[in-house]
């Protein structure tokens, strides 16, 4: 009879303390600050069928361009003032685009017919 009692209060001891070891990671992910979106991030047009891209945001500061194919391979790095990128360069698929604007990045599918 001992032995039931004190299995069961060590298996309710065990599931207290995995649901508080899981709220401590859950409150450690909720703490986490994230990077900083662009405010008004635009990119058009997209899908592209031109050689050339718009990218514009409410800030004027200057942005760096990256653009990455599927497979994660860097095809394009390009720092901007203006809103025009030049992609003519890129064959048709689909890319990733990645913008860092200040200390804000923010990351889009891009399109390319």
């Amino acid at each position: 009879m001992i032995k039931k009692y004190f299995f069961t209060s060590f298996f309710i001891f065990v599931l207290f303390s995995m649901n508080a070891v899981a709220q401590e990671n859950k409150q450690s992910v909720i703490g986490k600050t994230q990077e900083p979106t662009i405010e008004g991030l635009a990119i058009y047009p997209n899908p592209v069928n031109s050689g050339k891209i718009f990218i514009s945001s409410k800030s004027s500061l200057d942005k760096k361009v990256e653009i990455f194919n599927v497979l994660g391979k860097k095809v394009l790095e390009i720092v901007i003032t203006s809103k025009e990128v030049n992609i003519s360069n890129l064959t048709a698929g689909v890319y990733i685009i990645k913008i860092k604007e200040g200390e804000a990045t923010a990351t889009r599918k891009l399109i390319i017919n």
